[in-house]
């Protein structure tokens, strides 16, 4: 009768541990792929609670979200320079794939197909390519070309190449000076060119600005014809007439002169 309490507790402490070995939490943002006598099952499961036979089965589970891998590598050039440049790459697992890429290549997919596609994918696409390109605006296309390379091979493996990223590209330094200077001189270049647009408009404004002057004097001297000039030698007279201040005044019968009373000064 002693035995008996002790049995019943241990089959229940044991039918509680084979139960909560047989149970699985599947988080959000995991593929759970249901592995029995060592072959995968195509079913995949999402975010929830899980069951499984503890002694023929277990649920391998596999991230859904997008993962960096932070590489470090050298990279050759067109002209045979070899570049220190920090990379990342940005992949996630397609959910569909997911029983496919762990028959074919496991759970080491990263070390085991990933990162040996990127290094030969970046040797291929890097090396077409000047050095000085990895500087300027071709960045952006080196890196849909890398991407689009391993896309080639991965995402038969069921593995989404969303984005490769160079974020660092460590030039050789002489190289480095030579672009600092190139891009200075252009510089340079750039300003002298503004300066002699700047030199020619200013020219060019004295040009019109003469040109419009030399005109109005042509005009007026073609205007003043004798019978103008009488005309206004007869106005000045007729003003200095109706002046009451005293005057003498001289002319040649054209133009008149004046003079103050005290002969002080011409006016």
């Amino acid at each position: 009768m002693k035995i008996r309490p002790f049995f019943l507790w241990s089959l229940s402490t044991i039918m509680l541990i084979s139960m909560a070995s047989s149970c699985t939490v599947v988080r959000q943002g995991e593929f759970g792929v249901k592995r029995t006598f060592g072959r995968f099952s195509d079913n995949v499961y999402t975010s929830g609670l899980r069951t499984y036979n503890p002694f023929t089965s277990t649920i391998v589970k596999v991230s859904g979200q997008t993962e960096n891998i932070e590489v470090s590598l050298t990279i050759p050039s067109l002209e045979g320079l070899t570049i220190q440049s920090e990379v990342s790459i940005l992949y996630r697992v397609v959910k569909k794939d997911a029983p496919d890429l762990l028959r074919s290549v496991g759970l080491d997919y990263e070390e085991t197909i990933i990162l040996p596609v990127f290094r030969s994918a970046v040797a291929d696409v890097t090396s077409k390519y000047y050095a000085k390109d990895m500087h300027s605006g071709n960045r952006a296309g080196i890196e849909v070309a890398i991407r689009d390379l391993m896309s080639k091979t991965l995402t038969e493996k069921g593995i989404l190449i969303e984005n490769v990223l160079l974020k660092s590209i460590a030039l050789p330094k002489n190289l480095t000076k030579a672009i600092e200077d190139k891009l200075e001189a252009e510089q340079q270049a750039q300003r002298m060119e503004f300066i002699l647009q700047q030199e020619k408009q200013e020219a060019e404004r004295k040009r019109i600005q003469a040109t419009g002057e030399r005109d109005a004097n042509k005009i007026i001297a073609e205007g003043l014809t004798e019978p103008v000039l009488q005309f206004k030698a007869l106005d000045a007279w007729l003003k200095l007439s109706q002046s009451p201040n005293s005057k003498v005044i001289i002319t040649n019968g054209t133009v008149p002169m004046v003079m103050d009373a005290g002969g002080t000064g011409i006016k």
